[in-house]
């Protein structure tokens, strides 16, 4: 790992302070240090500087400072690459961003001596159709959500699953998770946890309007169709809640676990029911 990537969530002022000591460290380790390009604005003076989108083709290891969502918009960039990813959290809740930053460079020491774990998490595929053309593909480490905006009445989907109808949603919307999305906005909207290395998909729905309706785990492997039966609603098909496309009338999400997928660093020390006591106080009363 002789090239090493760096991307901060800027507008955090603990970046200011961590981005040139980060680099100091690396350099002085003779390791090529890639700036991404606002964060390469950050040190006086920078290093490589290099456009988000190419930067995982050109580092051996990616070093995300930030929360989650920094790591959630790197992840999508990486494809079929299979950059690892050390995520280090600046404040929030931090699933993915584990790391602290006080363990910033003890846990670099370790990766490099060959001591930590890489881990990897399944992706999705979403691709939309429009009377049959298909109009946009993504890929998505969280979720694929399906939902209306807030002045909008309920809407109404129709669900099938390896091309046999499944079930009919009349609710806010519909949350298409990874495990590792589990505990994101599915775990918000009553959805349940799922051990993040797994590969299956949560279909969760939100504020469903039939009580019956619960969430459902399936097999990472089937191939979910959602079509949106409701007209002249505003309905939004977001990635991560980070990316977005209106959604009209009759329109098709196709829903599959993704060829590639991502891989992050952890500490063979720190499992995940310790994340979810850490970061959800889990099991305490």
């Amino acid at each position: 790992m002789n090239r090493v990537g760096i991307v901060a969530k800027v507008d955090r002022p603990e970046a200011r302070e961590v981005v040139p000591r980060l680099v100091e460290w690396l350099t002085s380790r003779s390791k090529q240090v890639l700036l991404e390009k606002e964060t390469a604005e950050l040190i006086a003076h920078p290093k490589t500087a290099v456009r988000k989108s190419d930067l995982p083709a050109q580092a051996d290891l990616l070093v995300v400072l930030g929360g989650d969502g920094t790591l959630l918009s790197m992840a999508r960039l990486i494809g079929d690459l299979g950059v690892p990813i050390l995520g280090v959290n600046l404040g929030g809740l931090g699933f993915l961003t584990a790391t602290t930053e006080a363990e910033l460079f003890p846990t670099l020491e370790a990766l490099f001596r060959g001591e930590m774990l890489v881990e990897e998490r399944m992706m999705l595929a979403a691709q939309v159709f429009r009377q049959d053309e298909r109009l946009a593909e993504y890929v998505a480490l969280n979720d694929v959500v399906i939902t209306k905006s807030a002045m909008s009445r309920i809407i109404t989907l129709a669900v099938a699953v390896e091309g046999q109808y499944a079930t009919g949603y009349r609710a806010d919307g519909l949350i298409i998770s990874t495990p590792t999305g589990s505990t994101a906005y599915n775990l918000s909207a009553g959805g349940p946890i799922v051990f993040p290395t797994m590969d299956a998909v949560v279909l969760t729905p939100i504020c469903s309007h039939t009580l019956t309706n619960r969430p459902i785990v399936l097999p990472a492997s089937l191939r979910i169709k959602v079509t949106l039966l409701t007209e002249q609603q505003e309905v939004m098909l977001t990635l991560d809640g980070q990316v977005g496309v209106a959604l009209k009338e009759r329109d098709v999400v196709e829903v599959r676990q993704a060829s590639p997928r991502i891989r992050l660093v952890r500490d063979p020390r720190r499992h995940f029911f310790s994340v979810l006591r850490t970061k959800l106080k889990w099991g305490e009363r």
